[in-house]
């Protein structure tokens, strides 16, 4: 026979044991792992202050997409601070200068970015090769192939689920086929400029001392001469 005093403690032992093996009746939360490719789609979405503008940065005006291809911060003596900027309209291709307030928010274009490589060309049109599907996309001319090679790797962007322009490399070296031969004299730390036609078919301003042949690094985003580049 067992006390009193024997029997509580065998009840809360077996009390114990029923708690540590009761299932938990809390709702689990599933978890999800999104991929990770984040380096071949990037989305660019909500505001941005005018201050901030950057070369390059996407916004959306009137619903349409544009590139911010220049701006200028403006302080006049009187009157407020506004920015000055050279735009392009990414669907028509089309350039125009629009002046903002200081401080003036506006919206960012949901972008996005998939990194391809420009394969090869099929007579009028460039083949791109998407690096994660490996699905080609078609394109005709247009100002961004200036200055692409064959084989770079660059960003097609998309908006509304249409491919709408290409994003070369910032930095590209290409070769010089035609311009002009330099002065006699003109050295490297010489000041002067002419016109030198690269591989690409893009024409740039060149220092006087380079030449027919040469290979330099060019600034796709500014369209102009860094310095010669080592082959």
């Amino acid at each position: 026979m067992l006390s009193q005093l024997q029997r509580q403690s065998v009840a809360g032992s077996r009390s114990t044991v029923a708690h540590r093996h009761a299932p938990s009746l809390a709702p689990r939360v599933p978890t999800t792992t999104a991929p990770v490719r984040g380096v071949s789609l990037i989305m660019q979405a909500g505001t941005i202050n005018v201050n901030d503008f950057k070369t390059g940065v996407t916004i959306e005006i009137d619903n349409q997409p544009y590139r911010v291809l220049e701006f200028l911060h403006v302080k006049p003596g009187k009157g407020a601070a506004f920015v000055r900027t050279k735009l392009k309209n990414l669907l028509s291709n089309s350039n125009q200068e629009k002046t903002f307030r200081g401080g003036e928010t506006v919206g960012m274009a949901d972008v996005q970015r998939r990194e391809a490589q420009f394969s090869y060309m099929d007579g009028e049109e460039f083949v791109f090769m998407d690096q994660d599907t490996y699905e080609e996309t078609r394109l005709a001319r247009d100002d961004w192939a200036k200055f692409l090679k064959e084989g770079a790797i660059c960003s097609l962007l998309f908006y509304s689920g249409k491919v709408i322009s290409v994003e070369p490399p910032n930095f590209v070296d290409l070769l010089v086929v035609d311009t002009p031969p330099g002065v006699k004299g003109n050295t490297a730390s010489g000041g002067g400029s002419k016109k030198a036609t690269l591989e690409t078919g893009a024409v740039i301003d060149v220092p006087l001392f380079i030449n027919n042949g040469e290979l330099i690094k060019v600034d796709a985003r500014s369209e102009s001469y860094l310095n010669r580049a080592k082959e």
